[in-house]
Formats: C-alpha cells, structure tokens, sequence
C-alpha cells in the first residue's frame, strides 16, 4: 500500500483486476452477440435482400408486361389508324363515285330532257306548220276565188294548189337561204 500511495494514481489506467473483468465481460457479450444476436440479424437482412430481390423481379416483370402492353397497344393504334385511313379512301372513292354516278344520271336526265323538250318543239312546230298551212290554203284558196272570180270549191284541187304554192314557196326560202 505504500508503493501504491507513492506512485500517483493515473485515471486513464484501469487496474489489472478491471482490465481482466472487462475483457472476460466483452467476451461473453461477444460470443452472445456471435451465436444469438448476428445470426438473427443476419436472417433478417436475408430476408430483407429476398423480399427486395422479389418486389424488383415483380416490377421487372410488371415492367416488361408493361411494355408489352405499350407494344401492343401502339400496334393497334397504327393498326387502327391505317384502318381508319383505308376507310377515308374508300369513302373518298365511294364519294367520288357516287358523285359521277349523279353527275352521269344529271346528264342523262338533262339529255332526257332536252330530247323531251325538242320533241315537244318540233311537235309545235309541226302542228304550227299544219295549222298555217292551213290557215294559208284557206287564205289563198280565198284570195284565188277572188281573183280567178271562181269559187274554188272542189277540195282535192284545192288542196293541190295550195300545197304546190307552198312547195314553191319554201323552195323560194330554200334558195335565197343558201345564197346567203
């Protein structure tokens, strides 16, 4: 104890007793930790690493499915939009078809028309011919009695002259139209 009060007593420095004590204690906790503690741990983490290990092949797979569906859905699109493109064509063509069918069946009508139209005129004309020719033999036949002082009253001579004056007649147009 003498020695022991001679020499100052350094604070830092465990006593031996202290140092064994500690080293027999960070033993036993070390083996503890070793056998019971850092398997569990260990386990744990393992566990842990499997579960992030499968939460990423799930979103792998979620994400090529993903992608297949993008794919997919991208190809109907295109498909879907070509689609829609050969329907405008042949709506196009339909219309353009359609529309010449209605311009041929307007044509078809207005020379239906025309036709009718120039029938009926020449019809007029006809009967506006007979109806002066008529009218004129009547006149000339008139005219005739008056100057011949006879009265003209057989009607096949009648109608002959008369029909010879009018052939004289349009001859005498015909050849005056064509010296023009």
């Amino acid at each position: 104890m003498l020695h022991a009060a001679a020499e100052p007593i350094n604070p830092l420095l465990p006593g031996i007793p202290d140092l064994l004590w500690g080293a027999l204690c960070f033993i036993v906790i070390l083996f503890f930790f070793w056998k019971r503690v850092l398997p569990r741990m260990q386990k744990l983490l393992d566990e842990r690493a499997e579960a992030i290990e499968g939460n990423i092949a799930k979103a792998d797979e979620a994400q090529a499915k993903a992608e297949a569906l993008l794919e997919e859905y991208t190809a109907q699109l295109a498909e879907a939009r070509s689609e829609a493109a050969k329907i405008r064509e042949q709506a196009r063509a339909d219309g353009a078809k359609i529309l010449a069918e209605l311009k041929e069946q307007a044509t078809l009508e207005a020379a239906r028309v025309t036709a009718n139209a120039q029938a009926q005129i020449e019809a007029e004309r006809q009967a506006a011919v007979v109806s002066l020719r008529t009218e004129v033999g009547s006149l000339a036949i008139d005219l005739a009695s008056g100057v011949v002082g006879e009265v003209l009253s057989d009607d096949t001579k009648a109608q002959a002259i008369v029909d010879r004056f009018l052939a004289e007649l349009e001859a005498s147009e015909a050849k005056a139209g064509s010296s023009k």
